[in-house]
Formats: structure tokens, sequence, C-alpha cells
């Protein structure tokens, strides 16, 4: 599988990341084929605008029960909100992966 070149997040995080705040992010199996050390455009999600460019770091298996505050912190939300929202996103709880990125 050639690893993707674009990412989307919510509008409402976008500036969080071309502001270089916002270093990670939570997905399911489907979005972890990421390349450490891949160029990725950031979009959004609801109007598919370009915001910036990221570098993946890392991606690494997550469970649902090790999501912590510094997770939460890089969401801009709560502990209680997060997995709140992770469940509703992905109700079935799938495998969880932790992206780690930085700007381009």
């Amino acid at each position: 599988m050639t690893a993707p070149t674009k990412i989307t997040f919510f509008s409402t995080l976008t500036p969080m990341v071309a502001a270089g705040v916002k270093t990670i992010t939570i997905r399911d199996e489907s979005e972890s084929h990421y390349q450490p050390g891949s160029r990725v455009a950031v979009h959004q999600l609801e109007t598919d605008h370009y915001v910036c460019d990221i570098v993946i770091d890392s991606v690494a298996p997550l469970a649902f029960e090790d999501i912590n505050a510094r997770h939460a912190e890089q969401e801009g939300m709560s502990l209680t909100e997060l997995k709140a929202l992770i469940l509703q996103i992905y109700p079935e709880r799938p495998p969880l992966f932790v992206i780690d990125f930085h700007l381009a």
C-alpha cells in the first residue's frame, strides 16, 4: 500500500495544527498507513481546504484504555470529552493508532 499524502482534520483543529500546537492525532486502522518521514498535506475535513504540510514522526498502536491527558491536551479538550468523542467516531472500538507529527 502506498503511504497517504493527505490527512484531514476537523476545521476547529486545523488552526492548532498550522500553529504547531497540535502534534498528534488518534485514528483507526484505516488511517494508520502513514509512513514516518513522509510529508503530508493537511486539509480541513468539511471543506477540503488545504491548510499546511506536516511530517509524520511515528505511527504506533494505542489502546483505548491508554488514551491519556497528553492526548486530550493535543485535542484541546478534557480526557473525558476525548474518550467520549473517540467512542462517538469509533463506536465499535477498533484498534487505534496515534500518529505523531510536526510542521514541515
